[in-house]
This record gives C-alpha cells, structure tokens and sequence, in this order.
C-alpha cells in the first residue's frame, strides 16, 4: 500500500504519517524544495523509518503541486491513499496567503490525486468550514454555512467546497474541532486556538492568590480536541470501507462553554478561577450600529488594541467568544464503533497542555528578561544610593553594565558605595544633593545632563518613614511637611527636570519606589503613606499622557526592607521583612519588565478587598492599629526604646500579613 501526504511536517501531517508507519506500505510526503533538512529532523525525532518516508519536491502554490510529469508518472497507479493536510491553520494570517495556501492549494492537490489516480482523496478541513453557524451544523450540511467573513473561515469552506465540485477520484473530508497538544505528552508546535487564553491565565496566576475568586466571562461553547485523536480518527476511518463521499466531524460530542476551558487551564496552572462569569452574549441586545461605534471611538481602539497586545490575543479571536455552533458527529462516532478511538477529557489532560507550553512555548521564554540587555551603556539614577535598597539596586545595575549615577546627600557613605561599584569592575558617579531643597534638585538635574547628556532610567529610591498615629501627632504638622518635601515633591523635582530630555530622545523610564503601605492604607503612615500616594497618583495621570512618548512610568510598591529607615521601630526585628538585595530585586523587575505597577500578592489583596468590602477591611486594619501601639521611639521614650519586645499576638498577626507596615 503506498500513501501521498501533504502537510507531513506540519504539526497533524507528522502525528499522521507516525500512525501510517505502523500499517505496511511506502509514504510520499510534499516537501518544497530546499525543506529537505526539516524533513530529516522531524523524522529523527519522530522516530520514522526513513526508508519508508520518500521525499517529493514539490510546491503547493503551483498546478499538480508543482510535480513533473516523470514525477507524476512514477506515482500513478501506486497511490491507495491521498492525505491533503497542507494549510494555513493561523486566524492572524493575512487573507491573499490563506487563499493561496488553502484554496489554491486545495485546488493543486486534486489535480494531482487526479492525475496520479489516488484512490481515495482524504481532505483535511476544519469547523471553521461552518463559519459562525447559529445551532446544530451535522455533517451532511455544508452550503449552509453562515458568518464567513473572516479569511481563514471562507478559506476553509471554499476549500472543502472545491473537493466536493471538482474531485475526480472518491474523497473523504474530516472537519477537527480546535486541535491542541497531545494527550499524553502535551506537544504542540504553535500557540493557536485555546493557547491565546494562556497568557492571560499567566498574568492572573501571577497577580493574585489561586483561592481567590476572580470575574471572567462566559461565552459559546469551544470545540477542543488533542492532536493524537485527530490522527487516529483519520487513520482508522481512512481506512474503513464504504464511507466514500462522507464527512466527519473530528469533535467533541460534549464541549465546553469558554468560561468553563478557561477554568480548566486555571487549575492546570494553579491559578485563580473565574468563579464569576458574566456572558458575552449579552451584548447581542446592543444594536449591531451602536456596537460598532462605539469599538471604533478612538480611545475605545487604542485601549482594545493596548489590552490585545499586552495579553498577545489576536483581533480575530474576539469574535469566537460568543461562537454560536455546534456540532453534530454522529457518522463519526458510527465509524470509530468498536475502535476504542474517543475523545479524552480536557480535564485529565490540561495539566500536560499547560505544561509544555510554559517549558517550550511562553512567548516570555523568547523576550530578553537579562538586566544586562535593558541596562548595558545606559544612563540609570538611583536616588538613596548610598545604603539599603538603593545601594544594593546600584550594585546589581551596575553589575550589568550600566552607567550608574548614585544620589544621596552624606557624600561619605556615598562615594564609599561609588568605589565599591568600581572595585567590582562597574561605571559609576556619585553626586550629592539635599532632594527636600529644590534648589538642590534643580543643581543635580543641571549637572548630571551637563556630565551625561541625557537620563535613560531615573529610579527615586531616596525616602523617609515616620511611624506615628494621627492622635500622636496633632502638634508635629512638621513630621507631614517634610515627608511630603523628600517622598513627593523632590521626587518630582526630578521627575520634571529629566522628563524633557526623555520626550525628546522618545524613551525614558521613571521607577517610582513606593510602598505596600499605599495598597493596605497602614494605620500610623498617615504621613508616609500620603506623601507616597501623591507619587503614584502623580505617575498614573502622568503615564497617560507619556506613554505614546515611549515613556514608561513604574511604582513598585515595596513591602517591609529591612533597612536603616525602620530601625528606630524594634518590633521589625521580630517580623517578616526583605533584605536589601532582595528589595533590590523587585527594582531590576521593573526595569526589564518595564509595568506600570510592580507588587506583591498581599499588596494587591489588601488593596483589592479594601475595594470590595471597606466597612469589613476597617475593622482588620482597627484591630492592627489597636494591636501594634506606637513605638518609643514616636513617643520619644528613650528608655522604654531599649526594652521594646513585640508579643507574640503581634508576630503572628505581621507574619499572617507579610510585608505590610503595622
């Protein structure tokens, strides 16, 4: 028995031509001329024996697939089983390729199977071939297709139409539903189809706690088959007697609705699940006109086209999440009667799903995330970077080739933190400046673009922390004025004065270092943690109106550093807080990844139930503030300073709630 297969080293061709192997028989597979190499490495990896696999050069844009006549010669009479799988199966790709690949190339792979005189014509469509379908499509419907608008779906179905029309010799068609990785490994050779939403399950793993309920949407149902039962299907009714003329819907007979596959993959990946799910269909009621207003109102496009790229959705996907089709696979089932060929369920394989696309195919795998390849010959100021975070972010930049200019206002320690940056190899400049005297700020600014020309990354690290309750500080109006004068306004001194040179140059970044503080609304920071939200506010509307300048503003906001800053409050030995170099950490995160918040798991829960139900987050944060009293050192007891012990009540309660001021 002798076989022709196009698309053999596409991701289903390979998996086909696998199951073919262990049937008696040779196989001729289309390769374009110069794929030969590809071809040999699918093989080895697949395992073939290639001296069953038989090489035909050919092209799938030309008449006959390219081949010539002593090719053509050579092949006819010998071909039991003609397998066209050779497409485009990319919903991004543009539409005059598709037609090409899918239509034409169709068209090509019947000439040849007619010329050759195949004995059976195995067409590979999809159910995309049914468009947009409201209901039940079965397999004996095909001219009753609707929505096909789209390139890849009226590819698609004209391809299949042309076999049904123009197929010489008796034909066979299988439409797959979405065909995902193998069962039992998990390969894939692209992301497509369900493997858009994974990304977007990644960001939420990342951000949030997996036991918190998150909103999500519902929508139609998704058809998702693994690769193995595609190729299985195909091979066993391929070669089933009587079923000439047959389509077969390769499917789920029970499948999912998107809200529930988007769960699914949340557990394979431990992430939260979307507990609440608004339907997507609901926006039927509105007027198809008004739907398309108000998509197309700029800010509306901007925003949809920022949130699509941020998540590396396609445009094209939107519209399969209300996808109104299913599918009716009754002949099919018929067919594998007896063969123990069935769908497995998502459930059980997901986890394998998930797996290999986060060790092979994250698009993050492939970004440079080096701090070397963000910093290497930039200009990057660290104000504070004589001791704790600063010095220890300084280091790490400077580490990785940066030009480092290191600010702070005691010139001993910082030109002690400057030769230790050059001891270890680094380039680095120290400058001292008074950032709470904007006279001094403006010097800085002068100097540092008279030395340097320009500033590629500014981080404003230098800050100060007074931990005192509102009622202990009724005559201390100071203590408000001069946390204000450091935490805000000479960081926005700076922020001002370096922002044209970046609008200019069109790229800057601006590292805000902010606090959990801001997020958990800590009691006794009211002077902190309001002169640290001035700052991000500031960044927010700032980034707004700078982020079409490729000007990227960031807040990390930093839990509990164990740093001079919190020395004078004793109970912060007793409780859970990061080193220097682990704080610095989370600013090296900033710069490669360059988001407009940098945060941790507590932080964002603390400010998100603060959201949801504020009355119950007061209580919480009453009872801390009744639980942690002010320190010696605000009441200025100095005595009692050096015999201050946090309880035991207190440690557990900080430890419950890491890295939050209290």
């Amino acid at each position: 028995m002798s076989y022709f297969v196009t698309g053999a080293t596409g991701f289903v061709g390979r998996f086909l031509v696998s199951n073919l192997l262990k049937r008696k028989g040779t196989i001729h597979v289309l390769v374009r001329k110069g794929s030969e190499k590809k071809l040999d490495a699918i093989g080895e990896k697949m395992g073939w024996d290639r001296k069953r696999v038989i090489a035909v050069t050919g092209d799938l844009s030309k008449p006959k697939l390219g081949l010539s006549a002593a090719q053509i010669k050579a092949l006819a009479g010998k071909v039991q089983h003609f397998f066209h799988l050779a497409a485009i199966y990319d919903l991004s790709a543009d539409a005059e390729s598709q037609k090409v690949a899918n239509v034409e190339g169709t068209r090509h792979a019947i000439e040849l199977a007619g010329a050759v005189k195949a004995g059976c014509f195995h067409h590979t469509s999809s159910i995309a071939a049914a468009g947009l379908y409201p209901g039940v499509f079965r397999e004996d419907m095909f001219d009753e297709a609707e929505g096909l608008s789209d390139p890849y779906f009226r590819t698609k179905h004209d391809s299949e139409g042309l076999v049904r029309k123009e197929c010489k010799v008796p034909y066979r068609i299988y439409r797959p539903g979405a065909v995902v990785g193998h069962s039992q490994t998990g390969e894939i050779d692209k992301i497509d189809g369900p493997y858009y939403l994974f990304t977007l399950i990644k960001k939420m793993r990342q951000a949030l706690p997996q036991w918190m309920p998150t909103l999500g949407i519902e929508g139609g149902r998704i058809n998702i088959v693994p690769v193995d039962f595609v190729v299985d299907a195909m091979d066993h009714i391929a070669h089933k007697k009587g079923l000439d003329g047959k389509c077969f819907h390769l499917v789920d007979p029970d499948p999912k609705r998107i809200g529930e596959v988007l769960n699914t993959f949340c557990r394979a990946a431990h992430a939260p699940e979307m507990t609440m799910r608004l339907d997507a269909r609901m926006l039927a009621v509105v007027p198809g006109a008004v739907r398309g207003a108000v998509l197309n109102l700029p800010p509306v496009k901007r925003f949809t086209s920022m949130l699509l790229k941020d998540l590396r959705l396609p445009p094209q996907t939107l519209k399969l999440i209300t996808y109104p089709t299913r599918f009716d696979s009754r002949e099919t089932e018929r067919a594998l009667k007896g063969s123990k060929i069935s769908v497995p369920d998502l459930e059980g394989y997901a986890w394998r799903l998930w797996d290999f696309w986060e060790r092979h195919l994250d698009p993050d795998l492939f970004i440079d995330r080096s701090l070397r390849g963000k910093v290497e010959n930039k200009v990057v100021l660290i104000t504070g970077g004589s001791s704790g975070i600063g010095r220890a972010s300084a280091i790490k930049v400077a580490e990785a080739g940066a030009k480092v200019i290191i600010v702070a206002r005691g010139e001993e320690e910082l030109t002690k933190t400057r030769d230790e940056i050059l001891a270890l190899g680094g380039k680095c400049w120290a400058y001292t400046c008074d950032l709470t005297d904007l006279a001094s700020c403006d010097e800085l600014v002068k100097k540092v673009l008279h030395d340097h020309k320009h500033v590629d990354v500014l981080v404003n690290n230098a800050g100060r922390s007074i931990r005192r309750s509102v009622e202990a500080s009724y005559d201390r109006f100071h203590d408000y004025e001069r946390t204000m004068q450091l935490n805000y306004f000479g960081c926005l001194r700076l922020i001002m004065g370096f922002l044209p040179q970046m609008t200019h140059r069109h790229k800057g970044h601006i590292i805000n270092i902010s606090s959990i503080g801001v997020l958990a609304s800590s009691p006794r920071f009211s002077a902190y943690v309001a002169s640290k939200a001035a700052l991000d506010a500031f960044s927010r509307c700032a980034q707004a109106e700078f982020s079409g300048k490729n000007i990227a503003f960031t807040t990390v906001n930093m839990p509990l550093v164990k740093t001079p800053m919190i020395a004078p409050t004793k109970m912060y030995d007793s409780v859970p807080t990061l080193t220097p170099e682990e704080a610095a950490d989370l600013v090296v995160k900033a710069i490669i990844e360059r988001p407009s918040r940098v945060a941790t798991r507590m932080g964002i829960f603390a400010a998100t139930l603060n959201a949801l139900v504020p009355k119950a987050y007061e209580v919480i944060m009453n009872t801390a503030f009744e639980m942690f009293p002010d320190s010696a050192a605000a009441k200025g007891d100095r005595k009692a300073l050096k015999s201050e012990q946090p309880s035991s009540e207190q440690i557990a309660f900080a430890a419950l709630m890491r890295g939050v001021h209290w």
